[in-house]
C-alpha cells in the first residue's frame, strides 16, 4: 500500500486546482507590495488571476531578465522580500545569480520528495550536494531535517575522507548528484571500506542515466531522483509503485507548473515539449511564471502511485543554452568572459558529454598562438568545473556556444 507524505497528495485534481487559484490572487497582491522588482514586472496586468487561462496573460520572467535586474540592483533585483531574510541564508550560484532562502521549516519543499524516495525519521543521511555558496546542499538538508533525519553535511570533494566518514557513521541513505555516489562507492571498494549500509538515495543536480540506476540497484541501493532549481527548490520528484519506479515525476504541492513554447508566454498542449514555467507561493521570494529554461512535457495520465498532481516527463534538455554540469549551471556568458580573457581566441564552443558515468566538458577553440593550459585554467576559474581544451581549425556557424551532447537514453 502506498504511503503519502500527507493527504494533499491524493486529493482530487479539481480540489487542488480550486485551492491554488483561490489563494493566488491574494498572494499576488501581497507579493507586489513587498517585491518592487515583481511589481515593476507585472505593472499594468490584472492580478485577479483565478484560472490557468488568466495566468497565461502574465509575462514569463526568464533568468536572463532576473540576472539583469540583479546586476542593476544587487543582490536580488528587487524580487525578494528582504525584510523576511533576517535569520536566513543568501546564496550565489554560477551565472552569477543570487538566491535567498525562504522562511520556516523545509523552505525548499524537499521533504515530500525525500519521503517518496523512502526516507524516514531516524535515517542517517550522507548529503553530498554542495554547501559552498550555492543552495544545493541546503535544499535537501532542510527537507531531511524536517523529516527527522540525521544529516552528515558532506558537501563535495575530499572523497577519501567522505568514505571514512560514511564507514564510521554507516548512513542508511545518500543525497547528492547521481554520479558522485558511484565515485564514493568505487573509492570505498578501493580502500576496503564497507558502505553497504547505504540502501536508498535521492539524487538531483544532473541526469540519472538508466545504466547508472541499474548499477546502483546491483549494489543494493534504490536510487530515485527529483528535479530542483536553486530559485524554486524541489519542483517534481519520482515515485514508486509495487517496487518499481514510475515514469515521469509528480509535481510538488504548492506550485503551479506550466509548459510554454520556448521564448514565448504561451502554454503548449499537453504532451508537447516546451519550457517549464513555475509560480510559487513564497513569502520571501515570490516568483510568478518563472521560466526555468528547462524543457519538459506533461504526461496526461495520473501516476500509478495514487498521487494526483500533474506529472512531468522529467528533464528533457534546455530551452536555452545554459547547461547543468555536475550539478552546476554553466552559462554562455561565462564562455564569453573566457574569450575576453584570451582575445586571440576567435571562436569557442563548450561541448558537454559523458565520460563513463560522469559529466565532462570539452572546450573547442579556434585561434592562433593559443596557450591551451592557460585557457584550461580560465575555464576552471570561470565555471568552477574542470574541462579539457582542444584547438580546432573551425567551428560551425550555427550560433551554438554550449552544445549538450549527452545521451539521456543510455
Amino acid at each position: 500500500m502506498t504511503e503519502y507524505f500527507d493527504d494533499r497528495e491524493n486529493r482530487s485534481a479539481d480540489e487542488r486546482e480550486t485551492q491554488l487559484f483561490k489563494t493566488l490572487p491574494e498572494h499576488l497582491t501581497e507579493a507586489v507590495q513587498v517585491s518592487a522588482g515583481l511589481s515593476a514586472h507585472l505593472k499594468g496586468h490584472d492580478l485577479n488571476i483565478t484560472s490557468r487561462e488568466k495566468l497565461a496573460s502574465l509575462p514569463v520572467l526568464r533568468k536572463p531578465e532576473l540576472m539583469e535586474a540583479q546586476q542593476k540592483n544587487p543582490p536580488f533585483g528587487g524580487f525578494a522580500n528582504e525584510q523576511a531574510l533576517a535569520g536566513s541564508r543568501i546564496f550565489l550560484s554560477p551565472g552569477p545569480i543570487w538566491e535567498p532562502q525562504g522562511a520556516g521549516v523545509d523552505p525548499w519543499l524537499g521533504a515530500r520528495a525525500l519521503f517518496a524516495a523512502g526516507f524516514r525519521k531516524g535515517d542517517v543521511v550522507h548529503n553530498a550536494l554542495s554547501y559552498h555558496m550555492t543552495p544545493g546542499g541546503f535544499i535537501l538538508d532542510e527537507g531531511l531535517r524536517a523529516l527527522g533525519c540525521t544529516v552528515f553535511p558532506a558537501g563535495i570533494g575530499n572523497t577519501e575522507m567522505q568514505v571514512d566518514a560514511a564507514a564510521a557513521l554507516k548512513p542508511s541513505a545518500y543525497a547528492g548528484t547521481p554520479d558522485y555516489l558511484k565515485v564514493i562507492l568505487d573509492k570505498a571498494d578501493e580502500m576496503g571500506k564497507d558502505l553497504s549500509s547505504i540502501k536508498r538515495a535521492l539524487v538531483s543536480g544532473g541526469a540519472l542515466f538508466p545504466s547508472l540506476r541499474d548499477a546502483y540497484a546491483d549494489r543494493g541501493v534504490q536510487v530515485m531522483q527529483c528535479y530542483a532549481t536553486a530559485d524554486l527548490g524541489v519542483i517534481a520528484y519520482e515515485t514508486m509503485s509495487d517496487g518499481s519506479v514510475n515514469d515521469g515525476m509528480v509535481v510538488n504541492e504548492d506550485l503551479i507548473v506550466e509548459i510554454v513554447r520556448p521564448g514565448t508566454d504561451e502554454p503548449v498542449a499537453h504532451g508537447e515539449v516546451g519550457e517549464l514555467v513555475v509560480t510559487n507561493f513564497s513569502k520571501t521570494y515570490p516568483l510568478v511564471r518563472f521560466g526555468t529554461g528547462d524543457l519538459s512535457a506533461i504526461i496526461d495520465k495520473p501516476s500509478p502511485c495514487g498521487r494526483t498532481n500533474m506529472r512531468l516527463k522529467g528533464w528533457m534538455g534546455r530551452a536555452d543554452q545554459r547547461t547543468k554540469i555536475k550539478g552546476m549551471f554553466v552559462d554562455p556568458k561565462q564562455v564569453g568572459d573566457l574569450l575576453k580573457r584570451h582575445n586571440n581566441i576567435s571562436s569557442a564552443r563548450l561541448i558537454v558529454e559523458r565520460n563513463g558515468d560522469q559529466d565532462a566538458m570539452r572546450l573547442q577553440v579556434v585561434g592562433e598562438d593559443l596557450d591551451l593550459g592557460s585557457i584550461e585554467s580560465s575555464l576552471r576559474d570561470l565555471t568552477k568545473l574542470g574541462g579539457h581544451v582542444e584547438q580546432v581549425s573551425s567551428l560551425p556557424n550555427d550560433g551554438k556556444v554550449i552544445s549538450d551532447e549527452r545521451d539521456y537514453e543510455a
